[in-house]
């Protein structure tokens, strides 16, 4: 019998489960989606949060350092709420924090960290944000070449 490994891995088994945050209530609980998922699949969630270089851009009276000093403790209280989470689940996690272009930045990570599955909130921003600089979900669903689970907001 010869099977597809590849379409056998992609099919019956997630390893790693990465949860890009952006803070919001919608990135929040996305992470029961991927808690469930990684407990049927003895899979590591992987937490990540990107200091977003492009809100320099948005703010200009604001330097990229006093941007980063804001957006730095925004994302570690995030990670450090859905970590509680995750591990309050009993399931091996993992916490990064990046900076730069959150699309790009969350597409690097699935490569390097060889995630399996992306599940995240699909409304984090407001409109008018998402208008602005577009919407890292329906990038991601587009580019990543994994599934995307992507949890509407309440």
């Amino acid at each position: 019998m010869i099977l597809n490994t590849k379409l056998t891995k992609a099919y019956t088994m997630y390893e790693t489960v990465l949860v890009p945050t952006d803070g919001s209530e919608t990135a929040t609980s996305a992470v029961d989606h991927a808690i469930d998922a990684a407990q049927r699949h003895d899979a590591t969630v992987h937490l990540l949060y990107v200091v977003d270089s492009s809100v320099a851009n948005a703010a200009p009276g604001l330097a990229m350092s006093e941007i980063k000093e804001k957006l730095e403790p925004e994302g570690e209280r995030a990670l450090a709420e859905l970590e509680s989470k995750v591990e309050e689940a009993d399931l091996e996690t993992v916490t990064e924090m990046r900076k730069g272009t959150p699309d790009t930045e969350i597409l690097n990570y699935i490569d390097n960290a060889d995630a399996d599955l992306v599940v995240m909130g699909s409304t984090g921003k407001s409109i008018r944000e998402r208008e602005r600089v577009g919407s890292v979900t329906d990038s991601l669903v587009r580019k990543a070449g994994v599934p995307v689970m992507s949890v509407p907001g309440n």
